[in-house]
């Protein structure tokens, strides 16, 4: 059976992680905090985030938030992968 290399999986995954991440900032950029506010209230089933919705992040804090993103995507991408190659080891 094959086996997915764990860091190639965990490089995609941070990446596409970064990609939604810079999709969220075109989205404020473009909808404003209403529109944001509309977008992920009906992502979230209703969950209201008007009152978190905050327009004006700092630079330095968006750098913070992309690198966290791909950290945390990586360590998703690269524990699927080894979860899967662990579990068809012996088949």
């Amino acid at each position: 059976m094959k086996t997915i290399d764990a860091r190639k999986l965990g490089r995609a995954f941070g990446v596409m992680g970064i990609l939604f991440y810079f999709g969220c900032i075109l989205l404020m950029a473009l909808a404003g905090s209403d529109g944001t506010a509309f977008f992920f209230n009906t992502l979230l089933h209703g969950l209201d985030v008007s009152g978190i919705v905050r327009p004006d992040v700092p630079w330095w804090e968006a750098l913070i938030g992309i690198t966290e993103t791909y950290l945390l995507a990586w360590i998703a991408g690269a524990g699927i992968a080894t979860i899967y190659n662990y579990s068809t080891r012996n088949q």
